[in-house]
C-alpha cells in the first residue's frame, strides 16, 4: 500500500471524527467508568463508529484495532489500521481542550502512515513512512535542545496510577528536579505531536495501548526524533512502554530513567 495515500485517508478520517468531537465539546457529558479512573463517553464510541465505518468503506480488506471495540480481524489483511476515537477523554469529559483523534496504519509490523487531529485548534499532524511530517501540510522537526536541563518534559500517568503511585511518581521526579520543565495533559497523541514540531523535547511513558502511540510515534520519527523503550532497546506497540525524544536528550534522559527503574525496560 502507498504510504502517501494511506496518510491521506488517514487524515481525511481524523478530521471527520474530529468533527464530530468539536460538535460534543463544551456539552454537559456523563461519561462511564471503564476502570477507576479510565472513562469512556457517548462521543468515544460515535467517533469510533465513524472511523470504522470509514475504514471499511474504503478499505474492506483491511484490519482495525480500536480502542473500544478491540480487534476486527480481516484474513490476510495488507493493512492493520490502529484508532484511538477521542484520545484524552477525561480532557473532553471535563471540557478541557486538550484531546485529538489519532489515527495509524501498520503494514507486516511496520508503522507506514498515521494521522492525529487537533479539532479545537484545528491542527492536523500527519506522516507517511520516508515522506517526513507536517503540521496542517507544513513540514515539522524536532527540537535542537541538547541538554536536560534546558528541556521541556511531558509525561502521563497510567490509569492504575492509584494503586501504585511510587512507581509513577519516582520517575517523575526524576525529570523534576533536572529537566527546566514538566508537563502532564492529558494525551499521548498529543503529546508526540508537540514534541515532533519542538513544543516539547521529551516524552516517557509506561503504559500506553498501541492506538496511543501508532499515530504519535510514526510522526516523530518523520519529524527527526528517537523512539526506544526505557533502556534504548527497539519499541514495540505491543510493549506500552515508551521514551521519545528529539535524539539529544536521548542518552541523559535513559540515564535519568536507568537510576530509577535499572536497565531493564520491564522493571518499570
Amino acid at each position: 500500500m502507498d504510504p502517501v495515500a494511506l496518510r491521506e485517508a488517514a487524515e481525511s478520517m481524523a478530521r471527520a471524527a474530529g468533527a464530530l468531537l468539536r460538535d460534543g465539546y463544551g456539552t454537559i457529558h456523563s461519561p462511564e467508568r471503564k476502570g477507576r479512573i479510565d472513562l469512556v463517553t457517548e462521543y468515544d464510541r460515535r467517533s469510533e463508529a465513524l472511523l470504522l465505518e470509514e475504514i471499511a468503506r474504503r478499505f474492506p480488506d483491511h484490519a482495525v484495532l480500536a480502542e473500544e471495540s478491540g480487534l476486527h480481524e480481516a484474513s490476510g489483511a495488507p493493512v492493520r489500521w490502529l484508532i484511538d476515537p477521542l484520545d484524552g477523554t477525561t480532557n473532553f469529559a471535563h471540557n478541557y481542550p486538550f484531546f485529538a483523534v489519532s489515527v495509524g496504519a501498520e503494514s507486516n509490523g511496520t508503522l507506514i502512515a498515521g494521522a492525529i487531529y487537533d479539532p479545537v485548534r484545528d491542527e492536523m499532524f500527519s506522516a507517511a513512512a520516508g515522506r517526513g511530517a507536517s503540521r496542517n501540510g507544513a513540514p515539522i522537526r524536532v527540537s535542537e535542545i541538547a541538554r536536560l536541563e534546558d528541556a521541556l518534559l511531558v509525561t502521563g500517568f497510567p490509569y492504575d496510577v492509584r494503586e501504585r503511585p511510587r512507581e509513577a511518581l519516582r520517575v517523575f521526579e526524576a525529570f523534576l528536579v533536572r529537566a527546566q520543565g514538566l508537563r502532564r495533559d492529558g494525551s499521548a497523541a498529543l503529546n508526540l505531536c508537540y514534541l515532533a514540531m519542538g513544543r516539547f523535547d521529551g516524552f516517557w511513558e509506561a503504559s500506553l495501548s498501541p492506538w496511543d502511540m501508532a499515530a504519535g510515534v510514526l510522526i516523530v520519527r518523520e519529524a527527526g526524533g528517537t523512539v526506544t523503550r526505557y533502556d534504548g532497546s527497539a519499541f514495540q506497540l505491543d510493549q506500552r512502554q515508551i521514551l521519545a525524544s528529539n535524539g539529544r536528550l536521548h542518552p541523559e534522559m535513559m540515564e535519568a530513567l536507568a537510576k530509577v527503574v535499572g536497565v531493564s525496560a520491564d522493571s518499570a
